[in-house]
């Protein structure tokens, strides 16, 4: 078996803690299978599939997408993400959600988001910034600027509240991540957090 495909599918499957339905692990098996197939006839058979799949879910989401592990996908129905974003691990995407390109302006180009990222359902973030981690994004939010780790976004326009730890009892059964020193970094502690909170605000 492929084993990068095995990594990606299992760290998906996992986050759902047994619950996940036979509709979701096909959509996820099919995505990771395209985006990991190593020859161009897998890719395209794959890629048949899923594609029908994703008329049916009416979901904008192509294989080319640099996803990580532990994707959550919850209520699968009405979203979009553009082809060239990239999207972290252990995030969460619910229903009707967008990560979508601005075409002119300043912000010209894709979202970045991080890892341990929750984007609520009816939520859009558009053009050239940089989600960072430990992000959650109520439902109904519009984001098109820049947002720090550990922040709580709501409202439109977006309003960006600091807080350590935003993704609690909100991604569940998070995967390992894939590199350890980013993940304790992520995690390092409310004390160090407002330290560095401290920091950021002096420094003006």
């Amino acid at each position: 078996m492929n084993k990068e495909f095995k990594e990606l599918y299992e760290a998906d499957i996992a986050r759902y803690g047994g619950k996940s339905d036979f509709i979701l692990r096909l959509f996820l098996r099919l995505f990771r299978r395209e985006q990991t197939a190593k020859n161009a006839f897998s890719r395209r058979w794959y890629h048949f599939f899923f594609t029908a799949l994703r008329y049916m879910l009416h979901i904008e989401m192509w294989a080319p997408t640099k996803i990580g592990k532990g994707l959550y996908v919850g209520h699968p129905f009405c979203i979009g993400v553009n082809p060239r974003a990239t999207i972290g691990e252990n995030c969460n995407i619910h229903k009707s959600a967008s990560v979508g390109q601005e075409n002119r302006g300043k912000r010209k180009g894709y979202p970045t988001i991080g890892n341990y990222v929750w984007l609520g359902m009816g939520s859009t973030i558009v053009g050239n910034v940089t989600i960072g981690d430990d992000v959650l994004i109520a439902p109904n939010t519009y984001v098109n600027c820049s947002v720090p780790s550990h922040s709580v976004v709501f409202g439109n326009p977006c309003i960006i509240k600091r807080k350590y730890n935003a993704t609690g009892h909100y991604i569940n059964n998070p995967v390992p991540m894939s590199d350890p020193e980013k993940e304790k970094d992520i995690w390092c502690g409310e004390e160090e957090f407002l330290r560095r909170l401290a920091a950021e605000e002096s420094a003006g």
